[in-house]
């Protein structure tokens, strides 16, 4: 099977429509796999994006081989990783998968914005006028070496009056809009689809892994009123911007979980194994009056078995809360460059594995500002208690893409389908400008 150019661009899913689905979230620390089936949900509000019901079926999970930092490092581990990963949500569910929708949690993510206008001569806006204003914007050149991920228009003006989510059929003389592309490396997100391949599974979707937490762990209030969602997972930590029930912006750091497990195996001369469950069970990023009271130990690297060493847990804080506020630091940096400097309104939601770790909300409100909480997976049914963690915020979120991705616009190129009518962009969340049936 060969390995496609570019992510391939999933069918959106109609309201009126059922579906069962496979998603496989393959990230530094662990790979999981959730089959779901999504049945519509009938009437619901405008601005929700959940239109269907979903119930898990079947659920895999295993520690990941052969990915760093999200990135595949050792195609033949991936590549089995993966299959154990499918074999076991398949054997759960009764039933075999062959696609799948897949997160992109590695490869520099980054946000590109661009505009475009076109005269429609003081009628009312068709669809056609919004495809070819689309189409204008779209018309780019990304970096080389960079593939687009998503494509989302956040918002159309017509004759300056910015801020407009749906123009058709409405009255004026220019039309534009404004086009957000979060890219990745195009080598990233090529390995990530072999390696699914080479387990004979075809991918039918790619969302990047803050986005797909985002959806997972937002209320569409949030998504309008504003929130940056930040995923801190085991290579890395990622972030997504919703503002009026759009993602604006994208972007990542190479720091996660891992980084602090490396901090404490090298501060205390600890094995790995024993630095990852002092950081599960005893980790803080901030301090305690009890710290030098309560103490903690482990195997010195080489002494397995022999001596157990003892620390204060206060040592274990100092370790760990540097590399904790670094990780936000560098994303409030980011973010102020970007153009979203540190507010006391703003709201943010930590989501992902690393943000479990005891404190980490706490500095996270003290250097990012704001009001920050821990997001778990929500609109989920048959999720398993274990499954209702952070950890499992972007592999849930995969569930309800399908449900929106109609929202995106790509120019088509490189010999895609061209994307005419209503196959290449829906104007609003989860609905179609023509219902298929």
């Amino acid at each position: 099977m060969k390995s496609q150019l570019v992510p391939p661009r999933l069918k959106p899913l109609s309201p009126r429509r059922s579906a069962t689905f496979a998603v496989l979230d393959v990230g530094t620390s662990k790979i999981a796999c959730l089959i779901a089936r999504l049945t519509p949900a009938g009437e619901t509000a405008q601005e929700d994006w959940r239109t269907h019901r979903i119930r898990v079926l079947g659920i895999g999970h295993q520690r990941s081989l052969g990915v760093k930092h999200g990135l595949v490092i050792d195609m033949d581990e991936a590549e089995r990783a993966i299959r154990h990963t499918v074999d076991a949500a398949e054997r759960m569910a009764g039933v075999q998968v062959d696609r799948v929708i897949v997160t992109a949690s590695g490869g520099r993510f980054a946000s590109e914005h661009f505009a475009a206008k076109r005269a429609i001569g003081g009628r009312e806006v068709a669809e056609a006028d919004i495809h070819r204003v689309l189409e204008a914007s779209a018309a780019h050149h990304l970096h080389r070496g960079r593939v687009a991920v998503h494509s989302l228009p956040t918002g159309f003006s017509l004759d300056g009056v910015s801020g407009i989510r749906e123009p058709k059929d409405m009255i004026g003389d220019e039309l534009g809009v404004d086009l957000h592309v979060a890219t990745c490396d195009q080598a990233a997100a090529r390995n990530l689809i072999l390696a699914a391949e080479r387990g004979h599974l075809g991918v039918e979707g790619m969302a990047a892994a803050p986005y797909a937490a985002g959806l997972s762990v937002l209320e569409p209030d949030e998504a309008e009123m504003g929130v940056i969602v930040v995923d801190m997972g085991a290579g890395s930590t990622s972030l997504a911007v919703f503002a009026r029930g759009e993602m604006v912006h994208l972007d990542a750091v190479t720091l996660g979980g891992n980084h602090v497990t490396m901090d404490i195996a090298r501060g205390l001369d600890a094995r790995l194994a024993d630095a990852e469950r002092l950081k599960t069970f005893h980790g803080s990023a901030i301090a305690s009056s009890s710290d030098e009271r309560e103490t903690v130990s482990f195997d010195h690297v080489g002494e397995r078995g022999q001596h157990k060493a003892h620390a204060p847990k206060s040592h274990l804080v100092r370790i760990i809360r540097p590399r904790i506020e670094e990780t936000f630091e560098f994303l409030r940096d980011r973010m102020a460059r970007a153009g979203y400097p540190a507010s006391p309104s703003r709201r943010i939601v930590l989501t992902g594995g690393a943000s479990q770790l005891t404190g980490a909300a706490e500095c996270a409100r003290r250097i990012l500002g704001g009001q920050v909480r821990v997001g778990r997976p929500i609109g989920v049914d048959g999720l398993p208690d274990p499954a209702r963690s952070p950890a499992f915020a972007a592999a849930a979120g995969l569930l309800v893409y399908p449900q929106l991705a109609g929202r995106e616009y790509f120019e088509p190129h490189r010999g895609e389908r061209a994307a005419t009518g209503t196959d290449g962009y829906m104007t609003r969340v989860g609905r179609w400008l023509k219902e298929s049936f």
